[in-house]
């Protein structure tokens, strides 16, 4: 007989009271941090290693008190944190969030599910499936990605992870699905644009096409990719026996914002039976106001698209949605059925089980997330945001061509400006850093054309014409400095 080493009413875990009031404690601390996340440098200023050095070597063998555990958030995390929620964040692209979507958030680690299966809780698929035939709605998608036609949409992570669902279901369509089973030749060959995101390099890496066999198609004026280049080299590809498969097209590439043309490449992936993926992962949300429509023009083209929510509509990472208009090919290419997955409401086949939509097996309720913001934005609220941050955008790329010190360095179309100071790559670096040591706003570069260029992206939630107008004096005052 075994001995009993702990009293029956022992428990480490917090009572429902215990999580009420601590429950509500968080939520004040997260609340004041955005009453005061102003004051705080955009960018973090510790040094390598030093988060590290202020935690103790040990975990405690006792457990502590939430109060202490809190505090010390303040203390040693807080200081560490870049705050992408800032309104004076201008870098990368946005990874907005907004109180709903937090909520939202919250609900959903709350209730715990685990959404692999529809049966494993039937109202974190169906949420799903219904919220993503809303967004083909609201963007004015093709009705070709709705759930009740021959596609559908999932939620990903990221664009990255729904780029690579692409990629292999391209990959298993060109070789009638043997790849999976025989593993490949080395002949696929996979096309994306010189300034596509580094993400599509990755992902024929891990899907065994090859670095090699990625080519990368050069680009226009404008930063977009040129279809005639695109075309001549897929000829060159098949006259040299290999075997052209898949297209990723950008709509918002990461530099400069820059639109592929969809309208010239379609036709060339149709003629050529290439899988056109779509990825709009930042652009995508403009489309949600009809004037900025034109983005996806040519769109009835493509095979798959993506965008994220988590990077301009105010619902916080990790959200992906991710559409295919063909989902019998998706499926096919990732699907494994192990006996202890099988029940009755698969085995009908009226359900979506949308563990064969993505790599991992397991996956969250984060549609409950976006549901929420949908609901308390709606589509005028939402559309409101988006145009603000157009129009800023704008006002702030005005304000570069009125100064001759400045040049934009490619157009802006949307959210995003590239600019630079004209006295050259050194001036534009030391201007970077001296924005980003003063903790004010926080700016990333890239390199078009080979000359260093700043990039200035709205859209923070929060971002008001205040933060912008700051933003620009900010500029012109430390380049005037550096000319001292």
């Amino acid at each position: 007989m075994m001995k009993k080493t702990l009293p029956d009413d022992k428990s480490f875990h917090m009572t429902p009271e215990q999580f009420r009031d601590q429950g509500h404690a968080v939520v004040d601390w997260i609340a004041d941090y955005y009453k005061s996340i102003e004051s705080y440098p955009v960018l973090s200023r510790v040094k390598p290693g030093a988060i590290r050095a202020s935690l103790p070597d040990h975990p405690p063998v006792n457990g502590e008190a939430f109060e202490t555990i809190l505090k010390d958030v303040e203390k040693v995390i807080l200081p560490g944190i870049t705050h992408w929620q800032s309104p004076n964040f201008f870098a990368f692209f946005p990874s907005n969030t907004s109180g709903i979507s937090i909520l939202g958030d919250l609900l959903s680690s709350g209730l715990g599910v685990q959404g692999m299966l529809w049966a494993t809780s039937p109202a974190c698929t169906e949420l799903e499936t219904h919220v993503l035939d809303w967004l083909v709605s609201m963007l004015d998608l093709p009705d070709k990605f709705l759930s009740t036609k021959s596609g559908g949409g999932v939620i990903q992570d990221t664009a990255s992870s729904a780029t690579l669902c692409a990629l292999l279901a391209a990959r298993e369509r060109a070789t009638n699905f043997d790849s999976n089973r025989r593993g490949g030749d080395g002949k696929l060959v996979a096309y994306t644009s010189s300034q596509a995101h580094s993400s599509i390099e990755k992902n024929v890496q891990i899907a065994g096409i090859g670095r090699e066999n990625l080519r990368l198609i050069r680009v226009d004026t404008n930063f977009a990719m040129d279809p005639a280049a695109l075309a001549a080299q897929i000829q060159q590809d098949r006259a040299a026996g290999f075997m052209p498969f898949f297209v990723c097209s950008t709509v918002g590439t990461t530099s400069s914002n820059a639109i592929d043309p969809l309208a010239q490449i379609g036709p060339i992936c149709r003629e050529h039976n290439l899988w056109l993926h779509v990825d709009a992962a930042m652009s995508g949300t403009a489309a949600l106001c009809p004037e900025f429509r034109h983005i996806h023009n040519g769109l009835e083209y493509a095979d798959s698209y993506c965008f994220n929510p988590h990077k301009w509509m105010f619902t916080n990472f990790d959200c992906d949605c991710f559409y295919v208009a063909d989902r019998k090919a998706l499926i096919r290419t990732l699907s494994v059925l192990p006996e202890y997955l099988r029940n009755q409401a698969t085995e009908s086949g009226a359900v979506f089980d949308y563990r064969d939509w993505q790599i991992p097996l397991g996956r969250r309720f984060r549609s409950l997330k976006l549901w929420l913001v949908i609901r308390h934005y709606g589509i005028e609220g939402l559309q409101y945001h988006i145009r603000q941050h157009v129009e800023l955008a704008q006002q702030f790329a005005h304000w570069v061509q009125r100064d001759d010190r400045f040049e934009l360095a490619a157009p802006a179309p949307l959210n995003l400006v590239c600019f630079r100071h004209k006295a050259g790559d050194e001036v534009n670096q030391r201007l970077m850093d001296g924005l980003n040591r003063s903790g004010d706003l926080y700016l990333t570069h890239t390199r078009l054309n080979d000359r260093m260029t700043l990039r200035f992206c709205v859209g923070q939630t929060n971002t008001q014409r205040r933060h912008v107008e700051q933003a620009w004096k900010r500029i012109q005052e430390e380049a005037a400095n550096l000319m001292v």
